[in-house]
């Protein structure tokens, strides 16, 4: 017998495996069929999961973590899957872009980026996000205090819902944003904007957007939580065969409201810059598959967690240990190994030591992980056991 099962989304490309699992029949496969739930911001999802109007959700990556650290509502949330990597862009305003002009630095390059942006903002500049608890805003921040610069006394961060993004940039309102896509390449449609930078040129290989539910569930309703996690990781199979992405762009399209091509270029990695019609191509743009890139890593959790506790005056230790027993790395195992899943032979790892694809122990003995490099070169050692 068919379950329905209600899933909370927003209308960003990258919520591509919920869509495709529902459209495509992998959800069917499973004996579920999908009631996909739009909500208009990040904490409207959030809010959705807490009360119980949505089995599941597309989820940013922090916040599971931030809950677990008592930061935001009582709710308590646990990762089961993490649906892509990476997916974001960072843009500024043309104003701020034409001034950008007069400094040299390479688009990909995250650190001739970032000096650029700090010496044509002067001492005023201000980002939006989608949501505090974010890896647009880790990652914004990590960023910005890694160039070792004095930053701009008046510099804010501020949240701004998604599809009000390009909106916020038009306006004046915000100099610079991060956000998902397809929201920028729609700034940069309105001339409003330029994309400057991939987040994956800050980190190769972020946890991006998770697929989260509440606390204890999935250990409540194995049979059901295995036949999602089924479905939506072979949804991102069939998403990273580029032969699908014309299909894909289609079929997202009627969900976010915007154009085939545009998602498309999401896709690929070949996104339009300017409004002139500039192109940049970017590999590993957004990656919903190979080289493990749905396993919830317990040390990207506890990097998650070293920022906030940071940020919040926490316990830095403390925090780790808690956010890396957030993304459930066992349900995860529980559910794939069966399914035919290449998994690791570890749940931690040392985060950014990679600068070029390494083979790794796993269960079926071909993984191989992408690089995952910082901007940087730094490297993030949570001392997990693996």
């Amino acid at each position: 017998m068919t379950v329905t099962l209600r899933l909370g989304f927003l209308p960003l490309v990258d919520a591509a495996p919920l869509i495709v699992a529902e459209a495509m029949g992998f959800a069917e496969e499973e004996g579920l069929a999908l009631d996909l739930v739009a909500a208009p911001s990040w904490s409207a999802s959030r809010d959705l999961l807490s009360i119980g109007e949505v089995t599941a959700a597309q989820m940013l990556a922090p916040v599971p973590v931030a809950l677990a650290l008592g930061l935001g509502s009582p709710a308590r949330f646990e990762v089961l899957s993490v649906l892509n990597l990476n997916g974001n862009a960072i843009g500024v305003s043309t104003a701020l872009a034409a001034r950008m002009r007069d400094h040299d630095f390479a688009l990909s390059d995250a650190r001739d980026a970032g000096l650029a942006l700090l010496a044509a903002a002067g001492q005023r500049l201000r980002i939006g996000v989608p949501f505090a608890f974010s890896m647009h805003n880790e990652l914004v921040r990590y960023w910005l205090e890694g160039l070792g610069q004095t930053l701009p006394e008046s510099l804010e961060i501020v949240t701004v819902p998604p599809p009000l993004m390009p909106d916020a940039l038009a306006a004046g309102e915000v100099d610079a944003f991060c956000v998902g896509e397809p929201r920028g390449s729609v700034a940069v449609e309105r001339g409003a904007g330029v994309l400057l930078l991939p987040t994956s040129a800050i980190w190769a290989a972020a946890p991006e957007k998770v697929l989260a539910a509440r606390a204890g569930w999935a250990e409540q309703d194995p049979e059901l939580a295995g036949r999602l996690i089924r479905a939506l990781w072979r949804a991102g199979r069939w998403l990273g065969q580029g032969a699908n992405l014309t299909v894909a762009g289609e079929v997202l399209a009627a969900r976010l409201g915007v154009s085939a091509e545009v998602v498309e270029r999401s896709l690929t990695g070949r996104l339009v810059i300017a409004a002139d019609g500039a192109e940049r191509v970017v590999p590993g743009f957004l990656r919903f598959d190979g080289g493990a890139a749905g396993f919830p890593w317990r040390s990207q959790a506890a990097w998650i967690g070293a920022r906030l506790a940071r940020r919040h005056g926490l316990d830095a230790m403390q925090a780790q240990t808690v956010a890396a027993q957030v993304f459930r790395s066992d349900i995860y195992r529980l559910h794939l190994g069966p399914a035919g899943a290449d998994l690791p032979a570890a749940s931690a790892k040392v985060e950014g030591s990679l600068a070029e694809p390494t083979p790794v122990a796993s269960s079926r003995g071909r993984l191989i992980l992408p690089p995952d490099r910082f901007y940087d070169a730094q490297v993030f050692d949570p001392g997990l056991a693996g």
